[in-house]
């Protein structure tokens, strides 16, 4: 699991509030979380803006090799709207996820979060992206097929007053948790709160209401739609709230992000775009089942592809991460083996076919002889740039090199040496340069050997596999 870190500037105040004091409470806890003063200028500066969100099977996961979910698709959507890139940190704890904001490991929080008073004294919300009503999460009864609709409703809960005595489980400091102390209050009875950890995603509690091993437990009704279409055992039509705000949060030293932030809200929400992106995460029951069914979901399983293995075998050979590799591949063929493109590239691997015929690739449609001749060719480019002395900036001329040919790369360094750039170094320096190569004015000038090469395919071809190879590092274990 890959952190990232900020440093903190100013000083963590420890709080103990008087128990007779709510505006001191109130005032206490809104100065704790003030000490990062980082806003929409630095992370602009910085180039990236991180999101926190946890593992979920509808905010952010991997499937078939490729980064989704609902917070995900928004969050590419405003970065681009920013001009920033966009980094997933990941809490490993839904319990920690303002406190990881505080300490300034992330810029917002990109989670279903209901707006509570008692939150808003932390953070400040965003505007809402949607409207939920909380939901009870139970069981149907074992023989529910052969019952008649009003026999399943008789031995079920439909009115919260039912639970009286009962116990729900749910996630400590949840909203959950805090709509079932309401409900106590408004009842005048007692339901157990039975606290789970905040480690556990909303679909694996989800899954342990309908194999049996806990009673009920409470979702946002739109998640408990989706994950009751998995499972037909369960019945998520009791609700036990009113309408919720669902929204994100920033720090409350951050008010020029939460003005842009909201913003762009506003005018998103109002779009088809996100329409599409809602229905496809919280409406769309044929693809969430899919999503659960494959062994290539990063929610219930460690894979990437079906060919994991080949591709673990020839990365280990030439001493890469196998997940880069994967990643490689991913943007080469979307790993489909039969894949061909204009250019005449074929496989996995997208192989030209004199590179294959000299790889001694017999069947480029073959995912074993495409992996092994295209990590044999990453290691032959790789030894061509013995004079990149950092290794992740020689990974990137490697990568570069595989996508338009080393000849080309050579003609970028001799460009960026003559615009004082460094021609050892990829990040801001040739990766500049060699969008040069697409203009006359460089690729016929003079010392120029090689001419023209369309400069953003290398670019964002380097980028967009360093991108998908963190969302592997975040999702699959070495």
């Amino acid at each position: 699991m890959r952190y990232y870190y900020l440093i903190i500037i100013g000083i963590l105040f420890s709080c103990s509030p008087s128990p007779t004091s709510e505006t001191n409470e109130a005032n206490l806890a809104e100065n704790q979380y003030k000490s990062i003063t980082l806003d929409l200028e630095g992370i602009k500066k910085r180039g990236k803006l991180r999101a926190l969100t946890t593992y979920s099977g509808t905010s952010y996961f991997l499937y078939k090799g490729k980064a989704m979910g609902f917070e995900y698709e928004l969050l590419e959507r405003l970065c681009k709207k920013l001009d920033v890139g966009l980094e997933m940190v990941i809490a490993q704890d839904e319990n920690e996820l303002i406190e990881m904001l505080d300490r300034g490991e992330g810029d917002l929080i990109a989670y279903g979060y209901t707006i509570l008073n008692e939150r808003k004294n932390k953070i400040n919300f965003t505007e809402p992206l949607y409207l939920a009503n909380q939901v009870l999460v139970q069981r149907k009864p074992a023989n529910w097929r052969r019952m008649k609709l009003h026999q399943i409703k008789e031995q079920m809960i439909t009115d919260p007053i039912q639970l009286i005595d009962d116990t729900v489980s749910v996630k400590k400091n949840s909203s959950y948790a805090a709509r079932l102390e309401n409900l106590n209050q408004e009842l005048g009875g007692n339901i157990v709160i039975d606290t789970i950890a905040g480690t556990l995603t909303t679909e694996e509690i989800i899954k342990k209401v309908a194999d049996g091993e806990l009673k009920y437990t409470v979702v946002d009704q739109n998640i408990g739609y989706i994950n009751a279409s998995f499972y037909p055992i369960l019945d998520v039509s009791t609700k036990i709230s009113f309408s919720q705000q669902i929204a994100w949060g920033v720090r409350k030293s951050s008010p020029e992000l939460l003005a842009e932030v909201n913003e762009w809200i506003r005018d998103f929400t109002k779009t088809v775009d996100y329409h599409v992106i809602y229905n496809k995460y919280y409406k769309n029951k044929r693809r969430y089942k899919a999503r659960v069914k494959s062994e290539f979901y990063s929610i219930s399983d460690n894979k990437i592809s079906p060919y994991d293995d080949l591709i673990k075998k020839y990365a280990e050979e030439i001493g890469w991460d196998w997940r880069l590799v994967a990643s490689i591949a991913y943007q080469e063929s979307q790993f489909k083996p039969q894949s061909e493109s204009w250019a005449g590239a074929q496989g996995l691997m997208q192989i030209m076919p004199a590179t294959a015929e000299a790889l001694n690739i017999v069947d480029p449609s073959d995912p074993n002889e495409s992996l092994r001749g295209g990590s044999a060719y990453l290691q032959e480019v790789w030894g061509k740039h013995e004079d990149i002395t950092d290794s992740i900036q020689r990974i990137k001329f490697t990568l570069a090199s595989y996508n338009c040919g080393y000849a080309h790369l050579k003609d970028a360094q001799r460009i960026a040496k003559r615009k004082n750039l460094s021609p050892n170094i990829w990040d801001d320096n040739v990766e500049l340069a060699i969008l040069d190569l697409a203009s006359p004015e460089y690729y016929n000038s003079k010392g120029i050997r090689y001419g023209y090469v369309r400069g953003t395919e290398p670019y964002n071809y380097v980028r967009q596999i360093f991108d998908r190879y963190d969302h592997y590092k975040t999702f699959i274990k070495r």
